[in-house]
């Protein structure tokens, strides 16, 4: 029985684990935030960074992009990958995937996606929400292993591009990043 994985954030652009195809789509009922922190990839303890999450917002579509994964070896692989990767995301909820917005039928059920929830005593890296500039001025100073907060905004922002959405909060929050640093006259370069 096949596996499949929704990915909302990073998972857009770098699944990091074998997959037997990618699917662009969307689930409903939710929308895409900029509200979990990230002290392990795009932060640290001392300074996180914002990654987004997902919160329910009735009405709302959120895309992305499906990963089938049929191979049980590779099920285990992607399980194993994803729980360290996925490590500040405390839940996993299983959602309809749809890629027709006309339909009312899904393309598969059961999705497996991670969600950061608001509750601080399962997830004490949830940072919430915040102003437009509040989140992009932490954006713009975080960093952490995995690099600077800002690649990981405008990747995302790019991703999306890609797969023929646009997103409001995302697009907006990086116009705001990519104003304050042009302010502090540093230049963009992805």
């Amino acid at each position: 029985m096949a596996m499949w994985v929704f990915g909302y954030g990073s998972l857009i652009w770098k699944a990091g684990f074998p997959y037997d195809k990618r699917v662009v789509g969307f689930i409903n009922d939710y929308r895409r935030v900029f509200y979990q922190g990230s002290t392990d990839h795009r932060g640290t303890p001392e300074f996180p960074g914002r990654t987004v999450t997902l919160e329910p917002a009735e009405g709302e579509v959120c895309w992305g992009a499906a990963y089938k994964i049929t191979n049980k070896e590779d099920q285990i692989t992607a399980l194993e990958h994803l729980e360290v990767r996925e490590k500040q995301y405390d839940q996993k909820v299983y959602v309809d995937f749809f890629t027709d917005a006309s339909s009312s039928t899904p393309l598969v059920s059961n999705v497996m996606v991670y969600i950061a929830s608001a509750d601080k005593k399962l997830n004490q890296n949830y940072l919430g929400p915040a102003s437009l500039e509040e989140i992009a001025i932490q954006i713009v100073k975080a960093k952490g292993p995995s690099g600077p907060n800002t690649e990981y905004l405008f990747k995302l922002e790019n991703a999306l591009v890609q797969i023929g959405f646009e997103d409001k909060h995302v697009r907006d929050l990086a116009d705001e990043v990519r104003r304050i640093l042009s302010l502090q006259g540093e230049l963009v370069d992805y």
